[in-house]
C-alpha cells in the first residue's frame, strides 16, 4: 500500500471542522495527537489541529502533554503556540468546577490539571515568550483562578497597551474583584473591549451596568454580536425585570436572538422558583431579622 498523499491529512482535519464533535469518528484523537507530535506537518495543520484537539469529545492526558510540549516550544510560530494555550482552557476549568472525586467527570488527571496550571503560570512569567502568546496563556490560565492572576489582570489592564486590556477586560469575566474596573471598560470606544466587559458585567451581576445594557438591549443600533451579549447579561443583572425590556425581540427573524432571550426569561424563572422557595422557608422557619 503507498504511502498516503500529503493534501489528506489537511482534508481530514477540514472536514472534522464542519463535523459535530459528537460525530467525529473514532480515532480523532489518534489522528490529532500525531499532527501535534509532527513537527514536518504544515502550520495549517497543526493550528487546526491544536484548536479542536481542546474539545472535551477527545482531549485527554496525551493530547493535553502534547498541547503543553508546542506551548513550552520556542521553536513552534506564535499562533500555534497561542492556540495551544487557549485549547487548554476549557478542560482547566471543567476541572476546577467539576474537582476530581470523580474520576469520570474529568477527562484529564489531577497531576495532569496541576501541570497544565504550573506550565502556564511559569510561561506566563517568561519575559522571552512572545507577547502574543503571553496574552493567551493568561487568558487560558484565568480559566481555573490562582491567587497571581489578580496581579497579572490588574497589571494588564493598567497598561497603555490595548491588546494587553483587552484579554485583562476578558480575565474579568473569571476573576472576582474588578466591578470597577469593568465599569470602566463599558464606557471603552474598543468594541472587542466593551463586549468584553459586557459579558463580565454579567457574569458577576455587576448593579450598576444595569442602566447600559438596557440601552443596549432596547437600541435598534446594537450590533448582533454585542446584543446577544447584553441580552444574556440582563437576564443575570437584573432577571426579574429583564423580560420587560426583551420587547419584539421574541419576534426577531434571527434565531439566534430569539434563543438568546429565551435562554434569559428562563434564567429569570429559575431566581423566581429560588426567590419561591426561600419565601417558603420562612414560612417554615419564621422571619429571619
Amino acid at each position: 500500500m503507498g504511502s498516503p498523499r500529503k493534501s489528506e491529512p489537511v482534508m481530514n482535519l477540514k472536514a472534522l471542522k464542519n463535523i459535530p464533535p459528537w460525530d467525529w469518528p473514532e480515532g480523532t484523537d489518534t489522528a490529532l495527537l500525531g499532527v501535534l507530535r509532527d513537527r514536518k506537518a504544515t502550520q495549517s495543520e497543526r493550528l487546526l489541529a491544536t484548536e479542536l484537539a481542546g474539545d472535551f469529545t477527545v482531549i485527554d492526558d496525551e493530547l493535553v502533554g502534547a498541547l503543553l510540549a508546542i506551548l513550552r516550544s520556542g521553536e513552534e510560530p506564535e499562533g500555534v503556540r497561542g492556540r495551544a494555550a487557549i485549547s487548554l482552557g476549557p478542560v482547566l476549568e471543567h476541572a476546577d468546577v467539576e474537582g476530581f472525586e470523580d474520576p469520570d467527570s474529568v477527562p484529564i488527571a489531577q497531576r495532569t490539571f496541576h501541570e497544565i496550571q504550573e506550565s502556564l503560570h511559569k510561561l506566563y512569567r517568561d519575559a522571552a515568550v512572545p507577547k502574543e502568546v503571553r496574552r493567551q496563556i493568561l487568558e487560558a490560565a484565568v480559566r481555573a483562578p490562582q491567587d497571581w492572576h489578580q496581579g497579572a489582570v490588574r497589571a494588564a489592564y493598567a497598561t497603555n497597551d490595548e491588546a494587553w486590556r483587552l484579554t485583562a477586560v476578558f480575565c474579568m469575566r473569571f476573576i472576582r474583584g474588578f466591578e470597577e474596573q469593568i465599569l470602566e471598560a463599558l464606557k471603552s470606544t474598543s468594541p472587542d473591549i466593551h463586549y468584553e466587559a459586557v459579558l463580565a458585567a454579567g457574569n458577576w451581576e455587576v448593579a450598576a451596568a444595569w442602566p447600559h445594557v438596557a440601552t443596549l438591549v432596547t437600541s435598534e443600533e446594537t450590533d448582533k454580536a454585542l446584543l446577544l451579549a447584553a441580552i444574556e447579561a440582563a437576564g443575570s443583572i437584573r432577571p426579574h425585570e429583564a423580560a420587560e425590556i426583551f420587547g419584539d425581540l421574541l419576534d426577531s427573524d434571527d434565531e439566534d436572538i430569539v434563543e438568546a432571550v429565551y435562554e434569559a426569561m428562563a434564567m429569570a424563572e429559575g431566581f423566581s422558583d429560588e426567590d419561591d422557595e426561600d419565601l417558603g422557608d420562612d414560612e417554615d422557619n419564621g422571619p429571619r431579622y
